[in-house]
This record gives C-alpha cells, sequence and structure tokens, in this order.
C-alpha cells in the first residue's frame, strides 16, 4: 500500500468526503459525485487543497507572519486551544473574547465581548497576514472584512457553500467539517507550525554565531566544500545496463496496457530556433518529411494508444514564447484524442545581475532540475499519484528520437529502481567489442551530464537527456525537503530568456535516489536539434520515422552517426535552405566539415571524411550527382 494510500484512507475515516445534499455550480469541481442525495467530495482533491493551504502558512510561518484562527463552533473550543497553546498564539492575557465585527478593520482598538458563538484564539493589534477559518459560516463578516483588507483566508467550505462567500477565500479547503477532520487538519497546522519554527530557529542561531567580518573566508570556505562534494560525487558509481539485455516486454496486450497506464511523459518544449534564424520554437520545424519534433512525438503516444488501448498523458512544458505555435501544432492531432496538457514554464528565481548563468553553467544548462518542478507545482505531483501514476518520462526540449519504451519502464517497476538515465557511449570508443555487451559499473566522472560538456576523449557516455523518475520516491524526497529545491512554478508570464534555474542539477538529484541506474541506449534514440548541422542529418537518408520513431537507415554499417559541422554561411534556416537544392545522401558519411561561400547541387553522395573549405571570394558550386568521398576539397579543380 502506498502512502498516498494510507492518507485517502484516513481522511475517508474522518469522513470529510461527506457533503451535504445541495451542491453549488462552483463546488462540482471538488464533488466525486452523489450517493443517497448527498455529495461526495472527491478525497484527492480535499488532499491537494490541505497540502498548498499548508505549504501557505509554512511560508507564513517562515517569514514571522501574524495569523488569526477563527472558530465559530463550540464543538472545535478544545482543539483549537490546544494547537494555539502548542504553536504559541496563545497565552492567558490573551484568551479574552474580542468582538468580530469591525476587529479586522477597526484593529487597532477591538472590544471585549461575550459570545456564546464566536471565538477567537489570537487577536493581534495589528491587522494578521492570514486567516484562518475553521467552521465557515455563510454570511461571514470576518471574510468580508479579510476580503476588504486583501487578507489571505484560509477556510474549510462544504458543498453548500454559497459564492459570494467563496470566491473570497484564497485557499478553499473541501471537506465535511467533522471533529475528527478539525483535529486532523488542526494537528498538520502544527506539524507545519513547528517544523518551520525549529529551521527558522536553526538558521537564526547560525546566523548570530558567524562573525561578520569573516563572512567572506566563510563563503571562499563553502565554495571548497561545494566542490569537494563535487569531486566525491562524481569518484560515484552508477550501475549501467545495456538495452539488449533487459527482458522483453509480454506479448499480453492487457499486461503492457496496464504497464503504460503507470507512466507519465513529461517533455520540455520551451527552445526556441534564433540561434537559427528560425523565429518559431524548435519543434515546428521540419525534421523528417514533413513531419516536425512534436508531430513525432505525438504520433508515437497515438501509436501506443492504438495499438494497447492505453492513454498515456503528455504534458507539454512550454515558454511564453512557444505556447502559441505548440497549441496549433497541437490542434492537428486532435482527432487521435491524445490527453495533452501544455504548461508555460515560469520563474520566480531571482537572478542576481553579479551572478548571470554563464553558457557552460551545468545549472543554467540543465533541463534535468526542472523534472521535480513540474511535479510539485499546483499540487500536479498529487494529482498523478491519484491517477495511479508511477513514473515519468521526461525528456529534453532538443531531443527529437525520444523513445516511450515499455521495456526499460517494466525493468524499473520489477526491479524497483527510482532514477533511470539513458546513455549513449562516445564515439572515443570502439563498440564492435563485447565491452558493453554485460552491466558494467561506471564513475560519474566518465559521464557527460549535460549539454555544455561535449562528449570528448574524457567522456565514456553521454547523457541524452532522457529521465526515467519513480514518482513515489519524489513524494517522498518533497515531504522530506531532501532536495531544498527553490520557488519556481508554470505561470501565463513564462519567458524563455529566464529558463528554469535550478538548485539542483542531475548529478545531485541521482544521490537522492535508491538504486540509481543507467541504460546504454543506440544511437538512434539521442537525435539533437541545436543547430542547422543537426537538421542536415534529421532531414538527409540516414533516417526515416515510423508511427512517430526514428528509424535509422539499414544500409548503414558504422553504429555512431556521422559528424557534421557547416560553417557560419550555413547557420541561418534560410542560408542552410538555399544552399542545398537538396539534402545529400550521407548513409555511408564518417565526417564532413564545410566552409566557406559552397553551394551543393541536387543527388549529391557524400562518404568517408570529407572536408570541403572554399577558398575566401571563391563561390565553390557542388554539381549536381557528384560523389564525394574521403577527399579535401578547396577549388573547384578538386571535383574533378
Amino acid at each position: 500500500m502506498t502512502l498516498h494510500s494510507i492518507v485517502i484512507q484516513k481522511l475517508l475515516s474522518t469522513k470529510a468526503h461527506v457533503g451535504r445534499q445541495a451542491a453549488t455550480h462552483h463546488f462540482k469541481l471538488y464533488t466525486y459525485g452523489f450517493r443517497n442525495r448527498m455529495a461526495i467530495i472527491d478525497s484527492d482533491k480535499t488532499l491537494i487543497c490541505m497540502r498548498n493551504a499548508l505549504n501557505f502558512i509554512g511560508s507564513l510561518v517562515r517569514q514571522k507572519g501574524r495569523f488569526m484562527f477563527v472558530n465559530t463552533n463550540w464543538l472545535f473550543d478544545e482543539i483549537i486551544e490546544e494547537m494555539t497553546k502548542k504553536i504559541g498564539c496563545y497565552s492567558p492575557s490573551a484568551a479574552s473574547l474580542w468582538k468580530m465585527s469591525g476587529i479586522l478593520t477597526n484593529s487597532a482598538s477591538p472590544k471585549k465581548f461575550k459570545s456564546r458563538h464566536k471565538r477567537l484564539c489570537f487577536g493581534p493589534t495589528q491587522p494578521p497576514d492570514c486567516l484562518v477559518v475553521i467552521d465557515t459560516e455563510r454570511k461571514s463578516s470576518v471574510i468580508m472584512e479579510a476580503d476588504r483588507l486583501q487578507i489571505p483566508i484560509v477556510a474549510l467550505v462544504d458543498s453548500s457553500m454559497p459564492l459570494e462567500i467563496y470566491k473570497r477565500i484564497a485557499y478553499p479547503i473541501p471537506a465535511n467539517d467533522s471533529v475528527q477532520f478539525i483535529y486532523l487538519f488542526c494537528n498538520l497546522i502544527t506539524k507545519t507550525f513547528l517544523y518551520e519554527q525549529k529551521r527558522l530557529a536553526s538558521t537564526s542561531a547560525v546566523a548570530v554565531k558567524e562573525d561578520l567580518p569573516k563572512s567572506q573566508p566563510r563563503e571562499k570556505l563553502d565554495q571548497v566544500e561545494e566542490q569537494t562534494k563535487s569531486i566525491d560525487f562524481l569518484k560515484k558509481e552508477v550501475l549501467l545496463v545495456p538495452y539488449e539485455s533487459l527482458a522483453t516486454v509480454t506479448d499480453d496486450i492487457a499486461k503492457t496496457k496496464n504497464l503504460l497506464d503507470k507512466l507519465v511523459v513529461l517533455k520540455f518544449n520551451g527552445a526556441l530556433g534564433t540561434s537559427m534564424g528560425f523565429n518559431g520554437p524548435k519543434s515546428a520545424l521540419k525534421v523528417c518529411g514533413d513531419s516536425t519534433p512534436i508531430d513525432l512525438f505525438l504520433e508515437q503516444i497515438e501509436s501506443l494508444n492504438a495499438k494497447y488501448g492505453c492513454n498515456v498523458p503528455l504534458m507539454l512544458l512550454d515558454s511564453s514564447e512557444t505556447h502559441d505555435e505548440t497549441l496549433k501544432a497541437v490542434g492537428k492531432h486532435k482527432k487521435s484524442k491524445i490527453d495533452v496538457h501544455s504548461l508555460i514554464q515560469g520563474q520566480k528565481l531571482p537572478l542576481d545581475s553579479s551572478q548571470k548563468p554563464r553558457e557552460d553553467d551545468d545549472l543554467h544548462n540543465s533541463d534535468h532540475g526542472s523534472v521535480l518542478l513540474s511535479l510539485l507545482t499546483g499540487g500536479t505531483l498529487d494529482v498523478l499519484l491519484s491517477k495511479g501514476k508511477e513514473f515519468a518520462l521526461v525528456v529534453g526540449s532538443d531531443n527529437v528520437a525520444a523513445v516511450i519504451d515499455p521495456q526499460i519502464l517494466n525493468h524499473l517497476i520489477q526491479n524497483k529502481i527510482e532514477f533511470c538515465m539513458e546513455v549513449t557511449p562516445t564515439a572515443a570508443f570502439d563498440m564492435s567489442t563485447s565491452t558493453y555487451s554485460t552491466p558494467q559499473k561506471c564513475q560519474f566522472a566518465d559521464i557527460a551530464l549535460n549539454s555544455s560538456q561535449s562528449p570528448t576523449d574524457k567522456f565514456k557516455f553521454s547523457d541524452i537527456r532522457n529521465l526515467w523518475v519513480n514518482l513515489t520516491a519524489t513524494k517522498r524526497l518533497v515531504d522530506t525537503n531532501t532536495l531544498k529545491i527553490g520557488n519556481s512554478s508554470f505561470s501565463e508570464d513564462g519567458n524563455s530568456d529566464q529558463m528554469l534555474r535550478q538548485n539542483t542539477a542531475v548529478g545531485s538529484m541521482i544521490k537522492f535516489f535508491d538504486q540509481p541506474i543507467g541504460i546504454i541506449v543506440p544511437h538512434s534514440r539521442s537525435l539533437q536539434l541545436s543547430s542547422t548541422s543537426d537538421l542536415l542529418l534529421l532531414q538527409s537518408d540516414l533516417y526515416t520515422s515510423n508511427e512517430g520513431l526514428m528509424v535509422r537507415n539499414a544500409a548503414r554499417a558504422n553504429p555512431v552517426d556521422p559528424s557534421i559541422d557547416l560553417g557560419s554561411e550555413f547557420e541561418k534556416i534560410n542560408d542552410f535552405q538555399s544552399r542545398f537544392k537538396a539534402i545529400p545522401s550521407i548513409v555511408e558519411l564518417d565526417s564532413l566539415t564545410v566552409r566557406g561561400d559552397v553551394w551543393f547541387g541536387k543527388g549529391v553522395t557524400i562518404k568517408g571524411k570529407v572536408d570541403i573549405v572554399a577558398k575566401p571570394g571563391m563561390k565553390l558550386e557542388i554539381p549536381d550527382g557528384a560523389v564525394l568521398e574521403n577527399q579535401e576539397i578547396n577549388d573547384p579543380a578538386d571535383l574533378k
């Protein structure tokens, strides 16, 4: 039984799901259905809303915010009093009963009075930073006053809550206000307060202990400590498993469907093609025939859904510049009924002008750190777990050939693996040997973990930016604050110029998961689209597409893709398209370097190692039907 199931059972035992006979229209968002004419509240959504409210309360505790707790039911008096005593919001001298009407708008001079219904456990002389209403009334003057003063409200709501009150509550928690649920809710508030107060006290103690004049040496010491930790991590080993050694998936369609129903796919889609002179997203470029990367990915999911009868959801993480084009691309596949959610990447982490990310900054360039943000924001992780999702496949923005592979998913579930990265051997190592035919251990120092680390001779493997992450394990790390991820979100004002910059790079993430592994996959699953040189490879006869999958030409014997380096004259899309009448055949190509004013005709075939460098001021035209093999070409005479 999962932790999520245990929590839901606990909620059900408190009768939090039992609503009333009436259910207002706006509350139907939280209802699961009706039974015996009684509204049944969705416990999953209660859990999500309660988690969001507690996160907000915790953030205010860290900022030493003021709280006001309102109780309108005498049955809860003892519970509320016990809670406020534990969290430090209660004292005998302040246990008087304060008048509700006007206490917020006239908070400077509240008046004492006696009442049978209204009770405040904390009545500050200044307006509170948060109002927590335990038992919300239909026409609560406190909620109206708090709304006037723009004070955030956390309140329990039921199925009969009128819209005029509901819309004023910033953090509504749909639940039946039974004594058992109130006890559970107050217990969670108490734990949130005590946890945040303990963290705040430890932070303050450290700040007092440190000597300000020695802050600079302390910073240097921290840097040395971080560098030491990085070196220690790179020395650690990870098990690499060849893809060919994985057990094949059963032919039973029902079992494979059950397997795929546990998966959700997250695809980063915020990269623009501006470096190639293309104003739209890279995912809108035609890479294989008339198909774009987003078309290929949707076709792949459509094929899986049709073959196994499953419904693999796809979450596209866009930037504000790519969002509109993405919606148009997804709209072309409406008939396929793919479950697609397009979100916009936003960032609330301030970038210090003195610490602007460099091009070789691991944190800035790594999509891998973003995986958890997409799950944490807005309770997305809880929703996915409630729908039975166990794994997330996270695909980088530039990889065109990512495969949603049931065989890998089956291996991870069967072996209870929490974190998996797909890698390919670098060209520096001979793949003709049996070196990679059996599982082996490899140091992280031998793996190029992000795009800024080019797979040179010092790396044995290259991370292709496809991650498989166990959601239950992620939930465990989030609940314990192990990852210490910064405050980021998805919003409608996302900007690709401020791409998600994480506090945790992929290397740092791996060490928190139990049994992380790497799977050595074929090079055909790592086709990046970052330049026109990559575009030449993708548009050539070396690859075709079948049901959204990139398929390598069987005529190529070399398992490694050819190296292509086009000069600045080919850097922009328009120049690239005008200089090639047709894409050359490169099935037998090993490496191609082009510099200068070079133009290619139709039906050109390039084999082996070819360097084409036009002399300054010379226009070099490769004629139609030319076959270039192991040549160095500098002028037209070399073509004869």
